[in-house]
């Protein structure tokens, strides 16, 4: 499968899995009834839209436009509630977070629904636009024993050594011919290297092992044996297990409010996963602008920018913090992530390995 196909299936499967946890409330998209209906999935006789019981509607539609359109409410999620929260998540992070936790559930697309989705669509992104785990290094590269680089490396040593030694010889000396012969053959040798693997100069390299047992035999022997199976697997692993962040982050923000008892665990695991969730999307508008003609650096800047200001103001916002109290809580916050990066890289190499 393309890496197209691969982005749209995805982003579909990320789709469904958010539609799973934010099961839609009722609203104005069914059409209206006059009279009782009977409802065909309970046999519960009621007035209005949709059955009070099991919440099914009442008209039921038998058309081939009703397919397509339970295609894209129920893996694009395309319905209000996504149009309500997106605008706010964006650049109203605080009031976002701050009103769902106190109690504005219908309005908008769940923390963690969202979260999905856009995990799953940054991946899916990822894939399309080419972004992935290089396939192509060479296996042996952490022992020093293989590698194109290596070979390349001694070739060009003997290529240096035989031009030395022809300067240094008089003009007509028979052996400048035989080295000229030389120098012509390591060149080809040299030209006809494989250049589509990663080039590592592995020759300083020498990896004894930690002397535990289950590491040395279960991540550092495998990444030499196969070191592209296993950036696959970290990137495999990297979005089915992203959710991982959510907890880990969780006993950092805690501590930070340690002492105001009127946040609870449930109001940081909130503003968290909201804050995951921008970042999955910001990742895939700087992975979009980084296919046109100088995106890179433009992607750089929007997340030098939005990045830091996104998460102080949500900070400052959803906590109804001062200037001073929400500032040094981001300085903290900015440490704290990457430690909770570190542990999340961690918990990938043991499972990749695993």
């Amino acid at each position: 499968m393309s890496d197209f196909g691969e982005g749209i299936g995805t982003a579909i499967e990320g789709g469904l899995l958010g539609r799973t946890l934010d099961r839609p409330q009722a609203d104005a998209a069914g059409e209206a009834h006059a009279g009782p209906s009977t409802c065909a999935n309970c046999q519960t006789v009621f007035t209005g839209n949709f059955c009070p019981e099991c919440g099914q509607k009442a008209h039921i539609h038998r058309s081939l436009s009703a397919i397509g359109h339970d295609i894209m409410h129920g893996v694009l999620h395309l319905d209000g509630k996504l149009w309500e929260t997106l605008p706010l998540l964006a650049f109203k992070p605080g009031e976002l977070t701050r009103r769902y936790i106190a109690g504005e559930r219908a309005r908008f697309v769940s923390p963690m629904a969202m979260f999905l989705f856009t995990v799953f669509a940054m991946f899916a992104v990822f894939q399309m636009v080419g972004i992935s785990a290089p396939s192509d290094i060479t296996e042996g590269f952490m022992d020093g024993a293989s590698g194109n680089s290596v070979v390349k490396s001694e070739v060009q040593k003997q290529i240096t050594d035989l031009q030395k030694e022809r300067d240094g010889l008089p003009k007509g000396d028979p052996r400048r011919g035989e080295i000229d012969n030389e120098l012509v053959g390591l060149n080809r040798v040299l030209e006809a290297q494989p250049r589509s693997a990663v080039e590592i100069d592995t020759s300083d390299i020498n990896v004894t092992g930690t002397g535990i047992k289950f590491l040395d035999e279960g991540i550092i022997k495998k990444w030499q044996k196969n070191p592209s199976l296993m950036l696959y697997k970290l990137q495999s692993n990297g979005y089915k297990f992203s959710w991982l962040l959510i907890p880990l982050s969780l006993p950092f923000l805690w501590l930070m409010f340690a002492w105001r008892r009127q946040y609870k665990a449930y109001d940081h695991a909130i503003f968290i996963t909201y804050s995951l969730s921008f970042m999955s999307l910001l990742f895939i508008v700087m992975s979009i602008l980084s296919t046109i003609p100088d995106g890179s650096d433009w992607a750089a800047l929007l997340f030098l920018i939005a990045a830091p200001l996104h998460l102080y103001k949500q900070l400052r916002h959803a906590y109804g913090l001062s200037r001073f109290s929400a500032f040094w809580r981001f300085c903290v916050l900015l440490f704290c992530t990457q430690i909770v990066l570190a542990l999340f890289l961690q918990v990938l190499l043991l499972l990749g390995a695993f």
